[in-house]
């Protein structure tokens, strides 16, 4: 199944957008994580060939859905919310639900600027400096290699 095309920037707007709204309710360490996050973006818009830039937002995503879980979890109250409250909270609740699919666009943006995850399969032209010939026993001195011994 293949992705929609999704620009960076709107993935970047609404949760900015979302963000903000969820920072009526919310203070702290919820939006510190999150505008980082965005800035990553930010980053990541303006540098569009850079591998690192789309991989720390792709990280940086995924992080704030744990953050954004435990600080929902932690700082929701079932009470005692105004209109605007729980306004604030439902936009929060809103971008946590996003993210994941945001994290699939993303990840589909990182493969497109040749990202992999996972170990190299291309062999490089880096040769090392060791001799192609290994002993067959390390540990045999040069006696055993047809060497006469030094005398000292």
């Amino acid at each position: 199944m293949e992705l929609p095309t999704v620009n960076l920037k709107m993935i970047l707007l609404v949760h900015w957008l979302l963000t903000v709204w969820g920072c009526i309710t919310f203070s702290g360490p919820y939006p510190w994580a999150n505008f980082t996050v965005l800035a990553v973006g930010v980053w990541a818009v303006a540098q569009r060939d850079s591998i690192d830039a789309i991989s720390l937002f792709l990280g940086g995503l995924a992080a704030t859905v744990f953050l954004d879980i435990v600080h929902l979890s932690v700082f929701y109250q079932r009470t005692g919310f105004s209109d605007t409250q729980r306004f604030g909270a439902g936009m929060a609740i809103l971008s946590l639900l996003l993210k994941p699919l945001s994290c699939c666009f993303v990840y589909h943006m990182y493969r497109e600027r040749g990202g992999f995850l996972g170990p190299s399969q291309e062999r490089s032209d880096y040769q090392t400096i060791e001799s192609p010939e290994v002993p067959a026993d390390p540990f045999v001195g040069s006696e055993g290699r047809g060497h006469s011994p030094q005398g000292y």
